[in-house]
């Protein structure tokens, strides 16, 4: 009886289907990963670990499904260690296990996939191999090329001119049902500020995109699945193709231990060989010493309290060590020169930022938090010698034309701009002949920053632009006359209401403002043209606005004079709601009476006119979303 029971149970378990931590072909998010599929005659159980932040929740919704390569759907029916649709907390461990159970899948499945639903923000896995075995081995498709990085290759002076770019994409392993749609991101110096595009997927898994540059150009697409780096020139074509089964094991946190399935990231055309070189070969530099969090924070308690002058020795001290490693490593010259630059910058963009730095170190060390931290850091002044930016003249590689090749290259003018020492670093810099081309990069940012503000080119900024290489003149009228037609199309823009803050004393503006929307749900949002954090969030907000347009909600939107006149005239048609622009003397009073320490802020107010949440900083548009509809229900 005992031997045929155990024959009963050992033919029972061969029956069971059981694949160990399935390789995958793309995910939407990393927070959850699977474990292990079981699967038996009567039930399909998908371990999974969940690696999130601490004290922080996740959920699974009810609608969960699993797909099979026919097309058949299997509904989750229950969760084992997680309620479905219920906020499932996360450790202090960050990191923890359940399960999910679905109906049977049958014997001659090899792949799934698995979806939340169709609704914002779902978690989806796509292609889940159920035949690890036939899934490993991979073969590179014999059109795709592989280009050799080249040791002898030096980097080229970048040509200035103003010309298509050209870029050719391809996926590989793309299924359909996966996003088909990719954002772009690009910065020059010109360009500021990140620019953003749509890219189309293909069905084949290929995409193209084109578009007009002046200068070499680092540039990202980032898709729902990952993300690829590369650099576009004038006149010139580059090709990437993009291998989504390394890039899901890379990102993949039980993973990352296994065979590579060749490279992530496959490169054509334009400087190929160097791409390839740091694509594969990322180095990167930190001036804090410590690989654990405890040692990082003890390095930060030992910067507590330094001069700005201790700080910056500390920073130069390091550079050694690190050109030590570039020159050791083995890239090619073309590839150690962009490192260089990279390395450079980092250093530079500390020294530029000396003053914010202090600042957070004491703000960390002391453990200062909301109201007290925020008062600290507008209202602290950290000293700043006189010629402390003079030591930017030995960077030879930022100070190169070749610093361009650097996708952080323009962001060391936008900090130069934002922190408002614009001056400071041109008068370091000017008797320093090899500045020339970084002094020109700055100008012209300047020019630039005044366009995206919607300020057409006045003739002094058309007279500096003439002193420059041509291709600078070219594009900045391209952007100038694109400018000019979107000016005539916000004329013509609804949806929006300047008003007027009228006779009233500081005391009583706020509460005059708000009056005539009492009886409303309230968005307000304290805001400035100049704030990129305030623009974005109000890019992410529209489908929330949308998604509530028949809620009794209405956002109103204060800034200050800081906002240019024009500027915000040509800005708020995309803004809908209702806008108010104070003096200075009444922003002040604001800010003092709500300890108001930076913008966006944002006040939640219910009909009854009280401030039901307030929040400097966009919270996201969930949490948004969660406030407004609390104060709805009041």
């Amino acid at each position: 009886m005992i031997s045929l029971l155990l024959s009963i149970l050992c033919m029972t378990q061969a029956k069971d289907r059981i694949v160990e931590r399935p390789p995958f072909l793309a995910q939407s998010s990393s927070s959850i990963e699977i474990d292990k599929i079981v699967m038996s005659d009567t039930v399909t159980t998908v371990y999974i670990k969940a690696f999130y932040r601490p004290k922080y929740w996740i959920k699974i919704a009810t609608g969960s499904v699993l797909k099979d390569n026919n097309g058949n759907l299997y509904p989750v029916r229950k969760g084992i260690g997680i309620t479905l649709d219920k906020e499932f907390w996360m450790p202090e461990s960050g990191e923890a296990e359940f399960q999910l159970t679905f109906p049977p899948i049958p014997q001659n499945v090899t792949c799934l996939d698995f979806s939340e639903g169709d609704f914002e923000g779902a978690y989806k896995i796509w292609g889940i191999q159920l035949d690890k075995k036939t899934f490993s081995k991979f073969k590179l498709p014999k059109d795709v090329t592989v280009t050799k990085a080249d040791h002898k290759t030096t980097l080229p002076e970048p040509v200035v001119k103003y010309a298509k770019a050209i870029l050719k994409g391809r996926i590989l392993d793309y299924q359909k049902g996966m996003p088909n749609k990719g954002s772009l991101y690009f910065q020059d110096v010109i360009r500021d500020e990140a620019q953003e595009g749509k890219i189309r997927i293909q069905d084949d898994g290929t995409f193209y995109h084109e578009m007009n540059v002046f200068m070499v150009t680092p540039c990202m697409i980032r898709f729902p699945f990952g993300a690829v780096s590369y650099l576009l020139a004038p006149g010139e074509t580059t090709s990437v193709v993009i291998n989504l089964r390394e890039n899901a094991r890379k990102q993949s946190h039980l993973r990352q231990a296994e065979k590579p399935y060749g490279k992530e990231i496959y490169y054509g055309g334009y400087l190929a060989g160097v791409q390839q070189e740091l694509a594969d070969h990322p180095m990167s530099f930190s001036f804090t010493e410590g690989n654990s969090y405890e040692e990082y924070q003890q390095q930060i308690k030992k910067l507590n309290g330094k001069t700005a002058e201790e700080y910056k020795a500390q920073i130069l001290a390091r550079l050694p060590e690190f050109r030590k490693q570039i020159t050791q490593s083995k890239g090619s010259p073309a590839y150690k020169e962009i490192i260089n630059t990279d390395l450079e910058l980092s250093a530079a963009l500390k020294i530029i930022e000396t003053e914010r730095n202090l600042k957070l170190v004491h703000i960390m060390t002391n453990g200062l938090e909301g109201e007290k931290a925020n008062k600290y850091y507008a209202e602290t002044k950290i000293d700043i010698p006189q010629g402390y930016y003079e030591s930017l003249q030995d960077f030879t590689y930022i100070l190169s034309p070749k610093a361009c090749y650097n996708s952080r290259y323009p962001i060391l003018f936008d900090i130069i701009r934002r922190i408002g020492i614009d001056d400071k670093i041109l008068k370091s810099l000017s008797n320093h002949t090899a500045a020339s081309y970084l002094i020109q990069n700055l100008k012209a940012q300047m020019i630039g920053v005044s366009m995206r503000d919607l300020n057409p080119l006045n003739d002094k900024q058309k007279a500096e632009l003439s002193t420059m290489p041509a291709a600078y003149n070219d594009m900045a009228l391209a952007m100038n006359n694109d400018l000019l037609k979107q000016i005539e199309i916000n004329k013509k823009k609804t949806g929006f209401t300047v008003n007027e803050t009228g006779e009233v004393s500081n005391e009583d503006l706020f509460p005059s403002i708000i009056s005539k929307f009492r009886g409303h749900t309230l968005l307000v949002d304290f805001w400035a043209t100049w704030c990129g954090p305030c623009r974005s969030a109000n890019k992410q907000i529209l489908p929330m606005k949308e998604e509530l347009k028949d809620k009794d909600i209405i956002y109103l939107y204060i800034t200050g004079e800081t906002s240019p006149l024009g500027t915000w005239k040509n800005m708020i048609p995309d803004i809908h709601g209702e806008h108010f622009r104070v003096t200075d003397e009444q922003w002040s009073y604001l800010r003092e009476k709500f300890s108001i320490r930076g913008v966006p802020t944002y006040f939640v107010i219910d009909k009854e006119g009280n401030i039901t949440y307030k929040q400097t900083g966009f919270p996201g548009v969930d949490t948004m979303k969660e406030q407004l509809m609390k104060a709805l229900e009041k």
